[in-house]
């Protein structure tokens, strides 16, 4: 599978992204060929290199001979209709747009029907994000990822007059994406590249394993003291018998708690949608004995689990961090056994061939249920996992056939 990474390191906005996407091999005749069937009227589409910090990449520039129009999302949506890009094309600029004016609609306490663009509805907006859309489609980028975004600060003047930095739209459209604060007094991530990036983006964190195919960079309008004030686009291939998504792992040291609450604490955590959870000993301060409690879960469950631990266990604080999984494709199915049917774990190996695994909780309900012994029912289940193996291999070579 193609994936992308998108190396945030000073921000991003839509021009950015978009001279990213040319720079990665996206044709500028092409593109502006395409753009043309958006009625928008008069303007002038400029591409071409530039450099940041000795870091080339592609600048693009939009320029109009007047004021823009103040559009609506229903404005916008027909624009984009009338258009000759496909249906995925249209159907994710519009979403892209549709982002915009729920943020906006909340920030002003209106409806989304009421929205007005101001900035956003402007002829350069619509043409960076529809061409940004364009771009990833034309590339076949399956999957994209995100670095972790900085954030500016200070005042901007914009046409509801004063607004703080990073903007209210920009930060509404940011939540749940991971962030930090720099000492630019500028604005590093528009609202137009916070509703590409959110909308695009199924994973935030550190690079995701891949082999490495092309790198672009789009060149941003501001000159920055101590970074380049570009966005860096990685592309590569991921391995198509391996599949991949980014977690939190949670981490606490306890060196003063009941034994018996670890039972009840993992128990409690399961419950609420940990993937996983261990207890480890160590050495603490002063050679204390102690538990290293650690939690995986998906990273939207970071407070609530967080909460969690604090709430029922002795801990005095969590640290976090993401990491990535790299993971067999699996599927969950139910076979028969002699003692009943039963849900069993069929993993695809990294050679094309398939194996099996009963789930633990399934045979350990037949055991108590029996009154059996928990080895003879793995190997009644054995019996019929090494067959169950054997036909899905022989099914993948009729396949390949």
């Amino acid at each position: 599978m193609k994936i992308a990474y998108l190396d945030c390191f000073s921000g991003t906005s839509g021009d950015m992204f978009l001279g990213a996407l040319i720079d990665l091999g996206l044709p500028r005749t092409l593109l502006v060929r395409e753009l043309k069937s958006l009625p928008l009227g008069h303007y002038t589409l400029h591409i071409a290199p530039a450099q940041r910090m000795h870091l080339t990449g592609y600048r693009v520039v939009v320029k109009v001979p007047h004021l823009h129009h103040h559009r609506n999302l229903e404005e916008i949506t027909r624009l984009i209709e009338k258009s000759h890009f496909n249906q995925r094309v249209k159907e994710l600029s519009i979403k892209v747009f549709q982002r915009l004016a729920h943020a906006e609609a909340k920030i002003h306490h209106t409806k989304v029907s009421e929205v007005h663009f101001h900035e956003v509805g402007a002829v350069d907006s619509i043409i960076d994000i529809v061409g940004t859309i364009f771009g990833v489609d034309y590339l076949h980028l399956g999957e994209i990822h995100a670095s972790a975004v900085p954030l500016g600060s200070g005042f901007a003047t914009c046409e509801h007059g004063i607004i703080p930095l990073p903007a209210p739209a920009t930060m509404e459209l940011l939540k749940g994406v991971p962030a930090y604060g720099t000492s630019h007094t500028r604005e590093l991530v528009t609202p137009t590249g916070a509703a590409l990036l959110t909308t695009l983006s199924t994973h935030y964190g550190p690079f995701p394993p891949m082999k490495i195919h092309a790198t672009g960079y789009g060149v941003g309008s501001a000159h920055l003291e101590d970074r380049p004030n570009v966005l860096r686009i990685i592309v590569g291939e991921r391995d198509e018998h391996q599949e991949a998504d980014q977690v939190a792992v949670l981490e606490t040291n306890i060196d003063d708690m009941i034994p018996e609450i670890y039972d009840y604490l993992m128990e409690q955590l399961f419950k609420r949608g940990a993937l996983d959870v261990s207890f480890s000993p160590l050495q603490m301060k002063k050679n204390r004995p102690g538990v290293l409690v650690s939690v995986i879960c998906a990273p939207e469950k970071i407070q609530e689990l967080s909460s969690l631990i604090l709430k029922e266990s002795t801990s005095g604080g969590i640290r976090y961090y993401y990491a990535h999984r790299i993971k067999l494709p699996r599927e969950t199915r139910e076979i028969t056994t002699p003692l009943g049917r039963l849900k069993v774990k069929v993993f695809k190996d990294i050679d094309g061939s398939y194996f099996a695994s009963p789930e633990y909780e399934a045979c350990k309900e037949i055991a108590v249920k029996r009154g059996i012994p928990l080895k003879n029912v793995y190997q009644e289940v054995a019996k019929v996992i090494t067959p169950l193996s054997s036909q899905l291999r022989q099914k993948k070579k009729r396949h390949r056939r």
